[in-house]
């Protein structure tokens, strides 16, 4: 799929967030820096009722988000080094309970991370589109991409 404009990454987002089993759902998304993935959750939490300002995990590593029947977590592992921090913040729990998970540089955190439910790749083109790559993991992916 390609995202030429950012209507088209909203709406992208939008047909996503409608997908009733998403709120047990975790999404690992992947691409280079500026490729769009925060701009992708961005949406996606919006189209999902998330209020306010919507910042980057990439400090925090992580960042709650709660609407009426989900919870939400956006992980940014860019900066995630040590993998103590995993046991030490309590992400084990996290990935081990109910809500959507939403993971930018999971393969910082390789070893770790359970398998994702749905693979998102992001790659920039020459002309500033994306090309959007969808990997379904599990039966729970195949089901958000229909």
């Amino acid at each position: 799929m390609v995202l030429r404009t950012e209507d088209d990454t909203r709406a992208f987002a939008a047909k996503l967030a409608a997908h009733p089993q998403l709120a047990n759902a975790f999404i690992e998304l992947h691409g280079d820096l500026g490729a769009g993935k925060t701009t992708l959750v961005r949406h996606l939490l919006r189209a999902l009722g998330v209020q306010g300002r919507v910042k980057s995990p990439t400090y925090a590593v992580v960042e709650p988000h709660e609407v009426p029947g989900m919870s939400i977590w956006h992980f940014d592992f860019f900066r995630f080094n040590d993998p103590r921090e995993w046991e030490d913040a309590g992400f084990r729990d996290i990935f081990a309970g109910d809500g959507l998970k939403l993971a930018e540089w999971p393969e910082k955190a390789e070893g770790l991370l359970p398998r994702a439910d749905l693979v998102i790749r992001i790659e920039m083109q020459s002309d500033e589109s994306r090309n959007v790559t969808l990997l379904a993991q599990t039966p729970l992916g195949q089901e958000l991409l229909q």
